[in-house]
């Protein structure tokens, strides 16, 4: 009777009871599940290298961007001129572009990481390596070829006799042409011997006379490789261009080097509208006199690197930028792989044609100007071309 009076409240007092037991045993068990939060997966970032080289502003240019544009265009389609220009002001970069065709059969077009042979632009970098070499007590420019290489058949022949075009040393154009029975093209070391046995007379003695040498410039390539004792490309690439993180930059030798991704070749106008490849020659395989190849961006690299001391001392630097004298006083408009004109427009620069490709390196020291023309289809104007990028920019900076 009790118990169905109470019914109710006894069923209510149980389930009570069981709720809070199961409370208890639930709240007092370890929580073994580890909540997950999930999150968006953010794209790695790429950070963009930084721009070694510092540039003037679009203000500031805005006028010599669009003259120069319609320059390069115009000496495209009336001159044939396939190639790159870079100008710098004060450090800076005012202008790079290139116009025109890397290759005529693929049809592609020229770009900035395009290469060019620097013919005669390649015997700065020459110097500069033996400048290096002196710089660390190996040699001494009054030291003379004989001193490393015994046979060399013209005694008394300084390295500052080569340095700067007053050997009086034979064209190894004319030896190799006439002299080598060899199928393959010569290299250095091979062409140095080859003078010892050829019987060739040199021009005149040692100092005499100013005369512009390709044999002086790759005799001095092959000091370098023999106190080095590494190839010529090797010391350039470790003692050059990676300092100067100068990344599209390289020796080649004609049948000893496996050409390069965007390595131009010379090409020369046919009747007005076929560009036929100029081929290589028995004088291709010799380096120091020519066969550096670079970009136009690379070599202002160059260029910046030297002036600013990152490579060698001011002394070694006042000393390439110097003009020389022969034996009888006489000076003469050269210093160690550069020409130097201190006449008409202060400069110091040197231009380069071979095989197709015509170069230029003007620096102007009244201006602070630098202009770097590259071309690879045998255009023959640079001297005027770079006349007329001087004045553009002079008249039309900052304006």
């Amino acid at each position: 009777m009790y118990l169905k009076k109470h019914k109710k409240i006894v069923y209510s007092i149980l389930f009570l009871s069981l709720c809070v037991f199961l409370f208890i045993l639930n709240t007092s068990q370890p929580n073994n599940k580890v909540a997950i939060i999930k999150t968006p997966v953010k794209e790695a970032v790429k950070i963009p290298a930084p721009d070694l080289l510092a540039r003037h502003s679009e203000k500031e240019t805005k006028r010599i961007h669009f003259k120069l544009d319609s320059l390069l265009k115009r000496i495209h389609k009336r001159h044939d001129f396939n190639g790159a220009i870079l100008v710098a002001k004060s450090d800076k970069i005012v202008y790079q572009n290139q116009v025109g065709t890397a290759d005529f059969k693929k049809k592609t077009a020229l770009k900035k990481e395009s290469t060019f042979q620097l013919a005669s632009v390649s015997k700065q970098f020459t110097a500069a390596a033996i400048m290096l070499l002196k710089e660390r007590n190996q040699i001494k420019l009054t030291d003379t070829v004989n001193t490393y290489f015994p046979d060399f058949p013209y005694a008394a022949v300084t390295i500052k006799n080569l340095l700067n075009h007053t050997a009086g040393l034979p064209k190894y154009f004319w030896i190799a042409e006439h002299k080598w029975q060899e199928k393959k093209a010569p290299t250095n070391a091979e062409m140095i011997a080859l003078l010892a046995t050829s019987n060739v007379r040199r021009f005149f003695k040692p100092g005499r006379n100013f005369d512009y040498s390709n044999t002086g410039y790759f005799v001095l390539a092959s000091i370098v490789e023999k106190i080095s004792g590494t190839s010529f490309s090797s010391f350039l690439e470790t003692n050059i261009f990676e300092p100067l993180q100068m990344k599209n930059s390289y020796v080649y030798s004609f049948e000893n080097d496996t050409i390069k991704e965007d390595q131009l070749a010379g090409y020369r106008l046919y009747r007005g509208w076929r560009h036929l490849k100029i081929r290589s020659t028995v004088n291709d395989a010799i380096v120091g006199d020519k066969n550096v190849y670079t970009t136009a961006e690379d070599l202002y690299k160059w260029t910046l690197g030297l002036n600013t001391g990152k490579l060698l001392t001011k002394e070694s630097l006042a000393l390439m930028y110097s003009k020389g004298k022969t034996s009888y006083g006489r000076e003469i408009p050269y210093g160690f792989g550069f020409r130097i004109d201190t006449k008409r427009q202060n400069s110091i620069y040197h231009y380069g044609k071979w095989n197709g490709f015509s170069t230029g390196l003007t620096s102007y020291l009244d201006d602070d100007l630098v202009i770097i023309v590259l071309e690879h289809t045998s255009y023959n104007a640079i001297k005027s071309l770079n006349n007329k990028i001087k004045h553009i920019v002079i008249d039309n900076f900052g304006v």
